[in-house]
């Protein structure tokens, strides 16, 4: 019984500073006139050939909006992680 009530406490903690971290960063965002920003991506598209592989085909790269924030706000990934990951691929 000792470890249940200390993994629901565990899980409450975590669960709430998820909470006040997400809306921290909203408020932020907010007050900061939701600032936005532009991340080059590159496209691939992946095409499955026999034998399990697959083939990636480029198909340019372009400009994709983002939001200056730690989470994703107003529709828009974070910036943070489109930089982080600028490869995007496409099932064909």
């Amino acid at each position: 019984m000792k470890i249940k009530s200390w993994l629901i406490r565990v899980a409450v903690v975590l669960a709430v500073g998820f909470v006040v971290t997400y809306l921290g960063d909203w408020a932020v965002f907010g007050l900061r006139g939701s600032p936005q920003s532009s991340v080059t991506i590159n496209l691939f598209q992946t095409v499955p050939l026999k034998g399990n592989k697959d083939e990636f085909d480029y198909l340019g790269s372009q400009q994709q909006s983002c939001s200056e924030s730690l989470f994703p706000h107003a529709g828009l990934g974070a910036c943070w992680l489109l930089r982080r990951n600028p490869n995007q691929t496409t099932a064909l």
